[in-house]
Parts: structure tokens; sequence; C-alpha cells
């Protein structure tokens, strides 16, 4: 097939993206039309199946598609065009890969982790507390309702960090995690369990210990990314 063909040189997951995209608006799927699965798209294409995963995260991203856990992939109505004041920073993140967001992130919530560190005050402590511990009963869970209560969780931490410019930069980047992490707690077996982490992220916090803040937020955003670098791209027969 000619998508096929276009998949034979340049980098795998932007001719993914642009092969899924052009079957889209031929029509191939219609709107609410389930696509194949992740494997007999690979297959199709001839990549592996994290490259299918993240050129499918880009197109939901964009709303062309929608991902329904424990269902699947379904084609989506095309969405109206995204305001221009969304602009660059929009296009920036959507294109980004999740390593890349991840970088990002553990940029901002290390600053936010010594800032708030030196800034809470007791009250917040407590409202930290709840939080951790919805986080603690939503494990296992529902997956999106597991993401929801660990994103507000280190929303909060940011916010307390009392930098509007760094709560600003990590909220623009929630929409893309949240995707990318609902879709990695359903189906990553071997996602890392970091509830250690958290707990010595709150200690640390209420100690007012900046650097034990600090090595418990590395502690956590890494062991995540470590399953990122893991990862090997396996081409399909």
């Amino acid at each position: 097939m000619a998508e096929t063909a276009r998949l034979r040189h340049g980098p795998v997951v932007p001719r993914v993206e642009s092969a899924l995209r052009a079957m889209l608006a031929e029509g191939r799927w219609r709107s609410g039309e389930r696509l194949p699965n992740e494997v007999a798209l690979a297959a199709e294409l001839g990549v592996g199946r994290s490259s299918v995963r993240e050129a499918v995260r880009l197109l939901a991203h964009d709303g062309l598609v929608e991902v329904r856990h424990g269902s699947g992939t379904y084609a989506a109505e095309p969405p109206a065009p995204a305001p221009a004041a969304d602009g660059d920073m929009r296009r920036l993140l959507r294109r980004a890969r999740l390593r890349e967001v991840y970088e990002v992130r553990r940029a901002l919530e290390v600053e936010a982790a010594r800032l708030a560190a030196g800034r809470l005050r007791p009250e917040d402590i407590g409202r930290l507390r709840d939080q951790l511990a919805l986080r603690e009963e939503r494990t296992g869970g529902d997956p999106a309702a597991f993401v929801d209560a660990d994103l507000a969780f280190h929303r909060a931490v940011v916010e307390l960090s009392g930098n509007p410019v760094l709560l600003g930069l990590f909220t623009s980047v929630l929409p893309v995690l949240r995707t990318a992490l609902v879709e990695m707690v359903s189906y990553e077996t071997a996602l890392p369990d970091v509830s250690c982490a958290h707990a010595e992220l709150l200690d640390g916090l209420a100690r007012g210990d900046a650097d034990a803040a600090i090595a418990a937020t590395v502690s956590h955003l890494e062991a995540v990314m470590e399953l990122f670098d893991s990862e090997k791209e396996v081409a399909a027969p």
C-alpha cells in the first residue's frame, strides 16, 4: 500500500502519524469506527508497536481519534481549529515525545519542590496529605481516576511553590501528561511503583528539607523515564 511505502525513510513516529492521518483523511475509517489494534497497525506499517502507540497519542491529542480504554481506538470527528492564542506551545507539546515531556516535567517539579519546601504552611501539608491519600486510595482502580488524583497532587506541589509562572508552565503540560499516563497505567505491565517516592516527597516538604524533596521528586520521575529508555523498537515482520 502507498502508506507503507512512505514509511521507509526518516524518523519513525512522524511517518507513522502521517500515514495514519492520511488514512483518516481519506475516509478509511468513518467517524465512530474502530481502528485495527496496535499489533495489526504495526504489522501493516512495518514498524514497532511503540511507534504506533506514540503516533496514536499524537492523533488523540489533535482530536482525530478517541482512545477508549478497554475497547480500542476510534476515528473521531475532526476538531475545530485551535485558537491562534494557543499557537506555538500547543504545537510544540503535541509533537514532543513523552520522554521529552518528562524531561521538562522533571525540571519544573524539581524547582517546585525546592521552592515549596521553604514556603509551605501547616495547613498546606494537611492538604497535600489528603491529596496523597486519595492517590493511594485510587491505586489499582480506574486508571483515569488514579491519574487525575496523581496529577492533582503534583500540581498542588507546584502551586505551593508560590511561583505563578512555574505553575502556568506545568499546567500547559498537563493535557499531554494525562493522556499518556492514563494509557501507561492501563496497559504498561512494567510501570514502577513510585508510592514510596511520593511519601518521601511529602515528608521532605513537611520537614522543610529541600534536598530531600528534590531527591524524592527525581527518584519518582526518573523511575518512569528509565522505563522509556528500556523500551526497544521491535520491527514487525
